[in-house]
């Protein structure tokens, strides 16, 4: 009797991992959506890396979970920037491998920090202004303090207000947060660190431990809090060695990853809101590295999912417990030290260890999960029939556009901080090398010929500027008309419908009003099609019967459309320059603008000077548009501006 009563608990156990494995597929993403995220982050890295590469400027990575293929509401951005002229090593004989007249070389000295952290010793003069400023002397050398440099680099211009975060500068963008971390690269991997290399025996693969390895790692400009140099040491930052070991997690490795972040932040801090956030979500990636090491789950999948959330769990108590958090990398680095022990300490201990005695019957105190182990408990279905476990089956082909789409537009246009022409240029060739360099998955091909298409939409008004300033010859300026026009229809025939709105402003820019016309209305046509994407809404019926089963760039181009994004450093029209040159002020290098409102100022413009009757009506439009729009149109962030 008892046998039986187990088997049938194991098979519930096992029918509600299922159903909250397709919940978190839903709420996280299938495994398709995950690696699309990727691609695209992926491809958009790489060029900004190429574009480094030949401009010689500062690296930046992102990074967190946004990086590894979250999308949790609430969550921050993480960003990661150095200077590629400096360059830190762990010993003097790593010198040879670097120029140093074109390489300011920062040796570490561990010898009085605790395990993952470092002093870091300025072999040569620094030409950057802010290393100089951080720069403090002990025992006759020159240090670079990471309390100062966090300070320096927080305090430098910005288009938001930020504050000091651990060693982040943290601000807001509209609704999103972001944390800004300056920091530097090694590319040699830390000798603390090396017992890693030993223990992956199974996991990772030898070529993941071999790409890690050859990465090196950074230097985040935050001390350890018992350290005796707390505010000059350095903590060593293995961003993206974990982001690569995320990267080859099975799915359900991944969703037990998000479903501890959840439980942290649903249930564990939601409870300790009193007594401050003690464990955090780095903690939970740490223990499923662990648990996937050590090979305690010898099966990931949907029907073990709970299983292998409660191993994880489980040893995040005795960690608790302990008041021992080792590092995955060094592991001597206890990650609790200074931080979670003493009274804190006990009371997360009983706090988790209550929920322990609970049972995983704990996770119904989880908002997000919580329906679906009640579908699963109370489904009147066989008990012993398995739930269809398909991602496939969660989410529809308009559905997953919309997000690809999301995606691609995120970041869609082109950084430009200085030098338009020029960066313009750079982007091309970064292009090119990757096109003749790599092999790039599908969705990475269409987040590519994206951002082809806006530098071909922003070169022809940097070279309409620098012809009328630079060349004298109206044969010239002809060939650079022509030239401009061309990529201009160029980026209209693999963009999106709003990409029409360039040629257009181009067309008004240099007085053909005549032209501009039948570009706007053709816009306008467009865009009044029910299965048109904007913002991100869409009539899934008649987008499925318009465009179902149709490749992404056809998709793009005849049902896409968004709010304009123009570049502060580029003119475009004259009527935007207050607008464009009031962000620059305040440093945003970007300034968006909703496509209605857009599209309706251009006709106004053209209008003038072809229909009066037409640009009042036109204008009427406008008002309306503003004054009465719901959101649908014009987002609450761009009002103003509108």
């Amino acid at each position: 009797m008892d046998t039986i009563k187990t088997i049938q608990t194991r098979t519930s156990m096992k029918r509600i991992s299922e159903s909250v494995f397709m919940r978190l597929c839903r709420k996280l993403g299938t495994s398709q959506q995950v690696a699309m995220r990727r691609d695209v982050v992926d491809i958009s890295e790489m060029i900004q890396v190429q574009k480094t590469a030949i401009s010689g400027s500062a690296s930046m990575l992102l990074s967190g979970s946004h990086r590894e293929g979250f999308r949790l509401e609430g969550s921050d951005i993480d960003y990661m920037f150095w200077p590629n002229d400096h360059r830190v090593i762990w010993d003097l004989s790593q010198s040879r491998y670097y120029n140093s007249h074109r390489q300011t070389l920062i040796l570490c000295d561990c010898s009085d920090s605790p395990p993952g952290f470092t002093l870091l010793y300025l072999l040569s003069l620094s030409v950057l202004k802010k290393v100089q400023y951080a720069c403090v002397r002990m025992n006759n050398r020159h240090y670079i303090s990471s309390s100062k440099y966090r300070e320096i680099s927080c305090a430098l211009p910005s288009s938001v207000t930020t504050s000091l975060h651990g060693p982040c500068a943290r601000g807001f963008i509209g609704p999103n947060e972001f944390d800004n971390a300056h920091c530097f690269v090694s590319d040699f991997w830390p000798p603390s660190a090396s017992s890693w290399i030993a223990r992956c025996h199974s996991w990772p693969q030898p070529h993941v431990v071999d790409d890690i390895v050859e990465n090196g790692c950074h230097f985040v400009a935050i001390g350890h809090k018992l350290g005796r140099n707390e505010v000059n040491e350095w903590r060593i930052s293995f961003s993206r060695a974990e982001c690569k070991l995320v990267y080859v997690m099975n799915h359900c490795q991944f969703l037990t990853y998000g479903l501890l972040k959840l439980f942290l932040k649903e249930i564990i801090n939601s409870e300790l809101n009193d007594r401050g956030k003690l464990l955090c979500s780095y903690h939970m990636k740490t223990a499923v590295f662990w648990v996937i090491q050590q090979n305690i789950m010898l099966h990931w999948c949907p029907q073990n999912l709970l299983e292998c959330f409660w191993v994880c769990f489980k040893l995040i108590l005795k960690w608790v417990f302990d008041g021992v958090c080792p590092n995955f990398f060094i592991p001597a680095n206890n990650m609790f030290l200074g931080k979670i022990h003493g009274a804190a300490q006990n009371y997360l201990f009983i706090k988790m260890y209550g929920l322990y005695k609970n049972g995983i019957g704990f996770l119904l105190h989880s908002p997000s999960i919580r329906s679906s182990i009640m579908t699963a408990l109370y489904n009147p279905r066989n008990p012993i029939q398995k739930l269809c476990t398909d991602e496939h089956t969660l989410i529809s082909e308009n559905e997953f556009d919309i997000e690809l789409f999301r995606e691609i537009l995120r970041n869609a246009s082109i950084c430009i901080y200085k030098a338009p022409l020029q960066s313009c240029i750079m982007y091309l060739q970064a292009i090119e090398h990757l096109i003749s360099e790599h092999s790039m998955t599908q969705y990475q091909i269409i987040r590519l010929q994206k951002f082809t298409a806006s530098i071909f939409q922003n070169l022809p008004f940097t070279l309409s500027l620098h012809t009328m300033t630079c060349a004298t010859e109206n044969k010239l300026r002809y060939r650079a008309d022509k030239i401009s026009c061309h990529m201009l229809k160029l980026s209209a025939k693999f963009g999106c419908i709003s990409d029409l709105l360039y040629i257009a402003m181009y067309y008004y820019k240099t007085l053909r009003y005549k032209k501009a016309l039948p570009i706007i209305d053709m816009v306008k046509v467009r865009l009044t099609q029910p299965y048109v994407i904007y913002n991100p809404y869409v009539d899934a019926e008649t987008y499925i019967q318009a465009v179902g089963g149709q490749s992404w760039s056809t998709k793009m181009r005849q049902a896409l459309s968004y709010d304009i994004d123009l570049v502060n450093l580029i003119h475009y029209i004259c009527e935007l320059i207050p607008e464009q040159q009031s962000g620059l002020k305040y440093v945003t290098f970007s300034s968006c603008i909703p496509l209605f409102v857009l599209l309706h100022m251009l006709e106004i413009l053209c209008c003038r000077h072809l229909d009066t009757r037409r640009a009042h009506t036109a204008l009427d439009d406008l008002r309306t548009l503003v004054q009465f729009d719901q959101g649908q149109f014009i987002s609450s962030d761009l009002r103003d501006i509108s």
